[in-house]
């Protein structure tokens, strides 16, 4: 098998909760897997974890220069957070066809916000007959009015086709180290199929200017009938994409029934999906491993049991020395804060950490500590220090 280090942990079955993210464990494996390593649950955390506030249904943050956080709610909230936890709702906001996996998505600051004080969103918007699709917009944001409020927003991406059902909107973004290009994951939709199909951009990562027009330098800009917004493909549900300290685009991704993904994204490749993957569908129809297509690009970790992964971050912060360079991924189904250690454009998972709770994002602060939001209804956000 190419490059798969293969991360067994506990078999933990649970169900996907009212949210409809993929979520639920097997205890099964396909046929073929190898270079299989047991990783136990850590039960001594080298952490203290601190309650900074609680939200209702949160799915992403991010920081301000001044250290005061950016929370967005799923329902269609934007919250700006102070470090003791105070909340001032953001208005402005679009709004979100709110259901399933849909609603409020992504928020990032533009690379140049300390100038121009953009703030980049995704969320899902409604189509016809009873359609919906996520889409990315900027708008600036204003704080020196009484309230804080988001101005002269303007849609700059949509997924396309707009299709039926609530899941696998993905719709994370993330803007290059040098702050020229915006990438953005966009899951197949539960349609299987549209992660191959290049006149969609379903199942892909697309690279884009960070006005929305696409560069001359991508991959199929001139192969007729593709998408010249399209980066890679053959994705499914893109839950987190980051680059780490050498400039290296990363996502993960939701397998089916298991076969979680951590990839290292290339110009122009096409990781598979549906046409292979490290797990099964749901119903137990069998999918090829990547060893069998090796024309596929194989992820450089995979999971089974699942983890449910969401959100992603390289830690490069000073207070935990130690993690420098390791990647965090929440973990939804496994409850769990994962780091993943590399070796040139090798990984594998190091460390598990219970958390108690499904976690939805990861993200460092100014001040090097790690910050987690649990999924769902109430919540929380939790600073991660050094235990003393």
């Amino acid at each position: 098998m190419r490059n798969i280090g293969l991360s067994l942990s506990i078999a933990i079955f649970v169900v996907a909760c009212s949210n409809g993210d993929d979520a639920r464990a097997s205890g099964s494996t396909s046929e073929g897997m190898q270079a299989k390593t047991d990783i136990s649950p850590v039960d001594r955390k080298p952490f203290e974890s601190t309650e900074i506030a609680s939200f209702d249904e949160p799915w992403a943050m991010t920081f301000l220069p001044d250290g005061r956080m950016l929370v967005s709610e799923k329902a269609g909230k934007l919250q700006l957070v102070d470090a003791k936890g105070k909340k001032t709702e953001v208005s402005g906001v679009p709004e979100v066809d709110y259901g399933g996996q849909g609603g409020f998505g992504d928020v990032v600051l533009s690379p140049d916000f300390a100038t121009s004080k953009m703030v980049y969103l995704s969320w899902v918007e409604a189509g016809d007959k009873d359609t919906r699709g996520a889409v990315v917009g900027r708008a600036k944001l204003d704080l020196d009015g009484e309230k804080p409020a988001l101005k002269n927003l303007e849609t700059i991406w949509t997924q396309k086709p707009k299709v039926t059902g609530r899941g696998h909107f993905s719709h994370r973004i993330a803007f290059s180290p040098d702050g020229e290009y915006l990438f953005i994951g966009s899951g197949e939709r539960q349609k299987f199929d549209p992660a191959q199909d290049m006149s969609a951009n379903l199942g892909k990562i697309v690279r884009l200017y960070p006005d929305g027009t696409v560069p001359k330098d991508n991959p199929f800009v001139d192969r007729e009938g593709a998408l010249p917004e399209i980066w890679s493909l053959g994705h499914r549900n893109i839950l987190g994409i980051a680059f780490d300290s050498e400039g290296r685009l990363w996502n993960q991704e939701m397998g089916p029934k298991a076969g979680d993904e951590l990839n290292l994204v290339q110009r122009g490749a096409n990781y598979g999906y549906p046409f292979v993957s490290e797990g099964d569908h749901y119903d137990g129809k069998k999918i090829p491993n990547h060893d069998t297509r090796p024309e596929f690009e194989a992820p450089k970790v995979a999971w089974v049991p699942t983890i449910a992964p969401s959100g992603l971050i390289f830690y490069s912060g000073d207070i935990f020395p130690a993690w420098k360079g390791s990647a965090f991924i929440g973990g939804l189904a496994s409850q769990a804060l994962i780091r993943v250690s590399f070796d040139g454009d090798t990984a594998k998972e190091a460390e598990r950490f219970l958390m108690g709770e499904r976690i939805r994002e990861v993200e460092q602060g100014p001040d090097g500590a790690i910050y987690v939001l649990e999924d769902g209804k109430d919540g929380r956000l939790l600073k991660l220090t050094p235990t003393k």
